[in-house]
């Protein structure tokens, strides 16, 4: 009965049906109440979102696979302490990480969300070490901006590794088998010594019969009982053992599919019954399989024929003899059996040698390819997360195109284009992975943005309704849905979407720092720095929150801080023009006018197309009363915004300068023209009527 109830329960879990998986594990855990079986109600409980539910029948459980449960449980309710209590325990130094490489991801994450970011980066290299294939583990050390070159994480030693572990595991289970198999044998033996030859076929046709109402489900004879010959017909199904169950046992749902091993419900082993003997694992019968289609350049027919084929010829042989000699004897009858016994099982021997030498090679071939596959990836990953992005996205094109045009690379590179300000660029791979993957969301807060950057209305009003229509739960949608009210200059309406973003994921840094755009664009500076520290307490490498308060201290005339958090920034992301544009205001404000003017140069160089620098440039050398250099700096800036009114404002005024007044006047009536904003709009217009006025009367506003 125990182990029908599990087996159900897997089977709901694998088919999605938590509740149902949720109702079957209580009854199990009522009729047999042991420590596994709790743990596997723990899993469906997480599986059904029910992480409370887990929490309470754990506590206080000491089994490594229960005290990861009960982390997972703490974390998804956000008591962070208790989690990393449970993993680590302070009064107990000496007590291992529960469930390898995957416990030691959970705890990086708990130390990354706590602010511990060396002993986070410990524990993600830990778990990489374990488990070189734990993709989350690396993409956490390239988030955090310290991971190393992918040469060396999935490096040809690592290959080897894993192909000597994978070997060694195989080994060990082959051995499990062989040694059950023979002990399971003598046991069946002994219990059918006195049975009739007919008992033995009733038994046999019991065997293999299905069981009523669980088609898939077969009634085992390894455990008749001994007591009574007639009782042999009455069987029971064993239950499972405390190393079985915990081995079998499917983890919760987490961010990385690829984080944990041995799940059920996608590629975990389960033992096949047949005859009353347990059948190889089905990796092994997957291997067997494929061995079937491998192709015949790796081994040449010619030279060695399959074994049906040296059957045959050893037959033919053996049929010749027997011509020859004529004989019917005991003797001759005896010699060619045991010839052709042996020629048998040499044949079986080398037939064995050459799959396992052909799997082998296989496997090491896997290997490699996999391996080469996530240095691309991980390379790309590592450039995007340091901003190389032109470094990451000339990686990404090296990808064949089958992993190119996926959902999460075509993001990846949207991403890269996104964060060098070709947001033409970031559209088209965005709008690609949207149309490829329509359901992922992850990236589509990013592609959000590009539209609001690109004003492009329609199409992120169309975004936004398309992401809630398919998942009302998700950040991202959300942050969608703000993006479109902010576009439309609905500060307050564009809040409450950002605020039900953050309620949605309180670990979604995105969502804090789009919130402190708000509250800065209705000059609540207040709530505007707490959103932004909100942000930067998730993730201290979220590069746009220190820009967030730079800006917000530089509205505030508070320029130090201004300057200390735009460098902040910069140091996260040193290739941004615009921040080093806003390192350089910061510092022309604190008149530091020479390192300004070395700053924007660089902006200026870091990207020819911004028309930021230029204009601060000009400001600069207008304020160190370098005329002729600002003019010619704004000649340039004309050629690449000739409609910014500002621009012209600023010409005009250095005219004034310089007293070429008529110039003055034809520059300030072009600023009106191009039709500035409200706030410019007096000053300009009271510029150019006091332009015959001496300069010690003129406003300085512009």
């Amino acid at each position: 009965m125990e182990t029908l109830m599990v087996d159900r329960v897997h089977s709901s879990l694998r088919l999605f049906m938590h509740r149902n998986a949720v109702f079957l594990c209580e009854r199990l855990c009522a009729q047999f109440p042991s420590e596994t079986n709790v743990q596997l109600l723990a899993t469906c409980y997480l599986h059904n979102n029910q992480p409370y539910a887990a929490y309470h029948i754990l506590k206080g459980k000491k089994m490594p696979e229960s005290r990861y449960l009960f982390a997972t449980s703490c974390f998804r309710m956000n008591l962070l302490r208790e989690a990393e209590e449970t993993l680590c325990p302070v009064n107990e130094p000496n007590m291992e990480v529960p469930s390898g490489a995957t416990g030691h991801y959970l705890l990086g994450v708990i130390y990354r969300c706590t602010g511990r970011i060396s002993a986070a980066a410990e524990q993600f290299t830990q778990a990489l070490t374990l488990d070189p294939l734990l993709w989350a583990a690396y993409e956490e050390l390239c988030i955090l901006g310290i991971a190393e070159d992918t040469d060396e994480c999935f490096s040809e030693s690592t290959a080897l590794r894993l192909q000597q572990e994978h070997t060694s595991t195989s080994t060990l289970v082959k051995s499990n088998f062989a040694n059950e198999n023979r002990v399971l044998s003598s046991r069946v033996s002994a219990s059918l010594g006195d049975i009739s030859p007919k008992q033995i076929k009733q038994l046999h046709a019991n065997n293999i019969a299905e069981v009523s109402g669980y088609p898939h489900v077969r009634p085992t004879a390894l455990h008749v009982q001994n007591s009574s010959t007639s009782n042999v017909a009455q069987f029971d199904t064993p239950s499972p053992t405390a190393a079985q169950t915990s081995s079998i046992m499917p983890p919760p749902l987490f961010r990385n599919v690829h984080a944990y091993q041995n799940t059920v419900s996608g590629d975990a082993p389960t033992k096949q019954k047949t005859n009353g003997v347990n059948q190889p694992l089905r990796r092994k019968n997957i291997d067997e399989a494929r061995l079937k289609k491998v192709s015949g350049r790796l081994f040449n027919s010619d030279s060695i024929p399959r074994r049906s084929e040296r059957l045959k010829d050893t037959a033919t042989n053996s049929n010749s003899n027997t011509s020859q000699f004529g004989g019917n004897g005991a003797g001759h009858s005896s010699g060619i059996s045991s010839s052709v016994s042996a020629t048998d099982g040499r044949s079986f021997e080398q037939d064995k040698a050459e799959r396992i030498l052909l799997q082998d090679s296989k496997l090491a071939l896997g290997i490699r390819e996999l391996l080469g596959l996530f240095r691309t990836l991980g390379e790309g990953f590592r450039l995007s997360c340091l901003f190389k992005c032109q470094e990451a996205l000339e990686v990404y094109r090296k990808l064949p195109e089958s992993q190119f045009n996926t959902g999460w690379v075509l993001c990846q590179v949207g991403k890269a284009y996104f964060e060098l300000v070709d947001y033409l660029e970031a559209d088209r791979y965005f709008e690609l992975a949207h149309r490829l993957s329509p359901c992922t969301l992850d990236g589509m807060d990013i592609y959000s943005t590009v539209l609001y950057h690109l004003n492009e209305e329609m199409r992120l009003s169309y975004l936004a309704q398309e992401l809630i229509s398919i998942d009302r739960l998700s950040p991202q949608a959300w942050c969608a849905v703000g993006n479109c009210f902010a576009l439309r200059k609905d500060h307050e309406t564009a809040l409450k979407n950002f605020q039900r973003s953050v309620q949605l994921d309180s670990r979604f840094a995105y969502a804090h720092t789009l919130c402190g755009h708000e509250y800065s664009a209705l000059e609540d500076y207040e709530n505007s720095i707490k959103f932004y520290r909100c942000a930067l307490q998730v993730d201290e490498r979220h590069y746009n929150a220190w820009y967030g308060l730079g800006v917000v201290y530089l509205r505030q005339e508070k320029f130090e801080f201004a300057e200390h958090h735009f460098r902040r920034a910069f140091q996260i992301n040193p290739r941004s023009s615009v921040l080093m544009c806003y390192l350089g205001m910061a510092l022309h404000s604190l008149k530091r006018d020479e390192e300004a003017l070395e700053m924007m140069e660089k902006a200026i160089a870091a990207d020819k197309k911004n028309p930021l620098p230029k204009y601060q440039k000009a400001l600069i050398l207008l304020g160190l009363m370098k005329y002729e250099e600002a003019l010619d700096e704004l000649e340039r800036l004309k050629e690449i915004a000739p409609h910014e009114s500002s621009m012209f404002a600023l010409m005009g005024k250095i005219y004034k300068q310089l007293n070429i007044l008529d110039k003055a006047v034809f520059c300030f009536g072009i600023a009106l023209d191009l039709k500035p904003p409200a706030a410019d709009l007096a000053i300009i217009k009271s510029a150019m009527e006091k332009v015959h006025l001496p300069d010690e009367l003129m406003e300085d506003d512009l």
